[in-house]
């Protein structure tokens, strides 16, 4: 199975009309247009009765002191974990597309509803839902596609796995919350194929510079 985007290519940037923010002079970051992207497959095995589609990014920093502080800098060594973007389920065996914008169009504080997803799929939570938990402005249940958002002052470039599972079952069956790890345990033993697309986002201009 093959996984495709016309949004970005794979081990490129993602642009920042499709990531949570964007790099600004004066404040370091801006919220951006958070789209989701486009992405397109071929090659599905068959017997496939569903896809699930689960984006994350496995360089967030483990512990946040340094994380957005002035005159400070997150640290390349620190150990990493990761952090679900974006969780898709029930995407229907004759699916082949993603159209861009079609599950995210802007950022909506608080979180966008769930799971209930349009054209009847099924969106999990993604991780802004602890990101922001103690932000009176913005927590709530973050569910569905919300975009890249490393610290601004992160050492590193984060890259952005979007990993496409073709199942042998319509509609997966998930105990507890529809998050990143509940829907990857309910996986196991129903994956027939997957495919993987990996971009990368910064918001250090240092990073940004370094890598173009």
């Amino acid at each position: 199975m093959k996984l495709t985007s016309n949004s970005f290519k794979d081990g490129a940037a993602i642009p920042g009309e499709f990531a949570f923010a964007v790099p600004d002079a004066k404040n370091h970051v801006a919220l951006s247009k958070n789209r989701n992207p486009q992405l397109a497959w071929s090659d599905v095995p068959e017997g496939t009765e569903s896809f699930v589609l689960i984006v994350h990014d496995p360089d967030v920093p483990s512990k946040g002191d340094d994380v957005n502080k002035e005159a400070r800098e997150v640290p390349a060594d620190l150990p990493r974990v990761n952090f679900f973007h974006w969780i898709l389920l029930d995407l229907p065996a004759d699916a082949r597309e993603i159209a861009a914008g079609s599950q995210s169009d802007g950022v909506t504080a608080h979180g966008k509803r769930g799971p209930a997803a349009p054209g009847g799929l099924r969106h999990g939570i993604n991780n802004y839902t602890e990101w922001f938990a103690s932000d009176p402005e913005m927590e709530g249940d973050y569910y569905g596609y919300d975009g890249p958002c490393p610290p601004w002052n992160d050492s590193i470039l984060h890259h952005y796995i979007f990993t496409l599972y073709a199942l042998d079952v319509d509609r997966i069956e998930v105990d507890g919350h529809l998050t990143g790890d509940n829907v990857r345990g309910a996986l196991e033993g129903h994956v027939l194929a997957e495919a993987k697309l990996t971009g990368t986002y910064t918001l250090n201009p240092r990073v940004a510079e370094k890598n173009a």
